[in-house]
């Protein structure tokens, strides 16, 4: 009878160990699947879908190079205001007062947006693109005509790559190695336009 005892307990014992040693094994090769990047399926997947698009923070924080403020809530931080701050991408409405990424533009205007501030389209700048007043314009474009009931009646001037023989607005900026030369008053819908050559 001891002897069956002893024979059962040992059996118990090394099933434990083995049940044990491959959990450890398990354990392993999870980190190493981890830390090589080869963890497949719902587990792989997990740690990317939790990513946030960007985060709340209090009125006058600092909104990082690359980023742009695209929700405000008036309430937030007990009553001082807070913004949504997320990066920047193609198509995105910004609120006002939101910094304007290098490279792009403002497409189109909402004044009924953000919470009743009003918000900003941001497009990545590209030859023949209307843009709403105030927009930035991006080096080696030129604006060549203009529509005074755009973008919910601010108005918008129209992008193109600067070329020689193409006729620029007011205000247009005239890149290096080009001048302005003859001079059209009816021209950008009635804003006068000058003809600009390659010097």
């Amino acid at each position: 009878m001891d002897r069956q005892k002893r024979n059962l307990w040992s059996g118990v014992m090394m099933t434990a160990v083995r049940g044990r040693i491959a959990a450890v094994a398990g354990v392993i090769a999870l980190v190493a699947a981890v830390l090589t990047g080869t963890a497949a399926g719902p587990a792989a997947a997990g740690p990317q879908a939790a990513k946030p698009r960007g985060q709340w923070s209090c009125s006058g924080a600092p909104v990082p190079d690359g980023y742009v403020i695209t929700g405000y809530d008036r309430t937030g931080c007990k009553g001082a205001g807070s913004w949504y701050q997320e990066p920047v991408k193609d198509g995105i409405w910004t609120c006002s007062g939101s910094p304007i990424v290098p490279g792009y533009v403002i497409t189109d205007y909402d004044r009924n947006g953000c919470n009743g501030i009003g918000q900003w389209r941001h497009r990545l700048a590209k030859d023949r693109t209307w843009t709403c007043s105030g927009s930035p314009i991006p080096p080696g474009y030129v604006t060549t005509n203009y529509n005074r009931s755009s973008c919910q009646g601010i108005g918008a001037w129209y992008h193109e790559l600067v070329r020689d023989g193409i006729w620029t607005c007011p205000g247009s900026p005239i890149p290096p190695g080009y001048r302005s030369t003859t001079y059209n008053a009816n021209g950008c819908n009635g804003q006068g336009a000058w003809l600009t050559r390659r010097v």
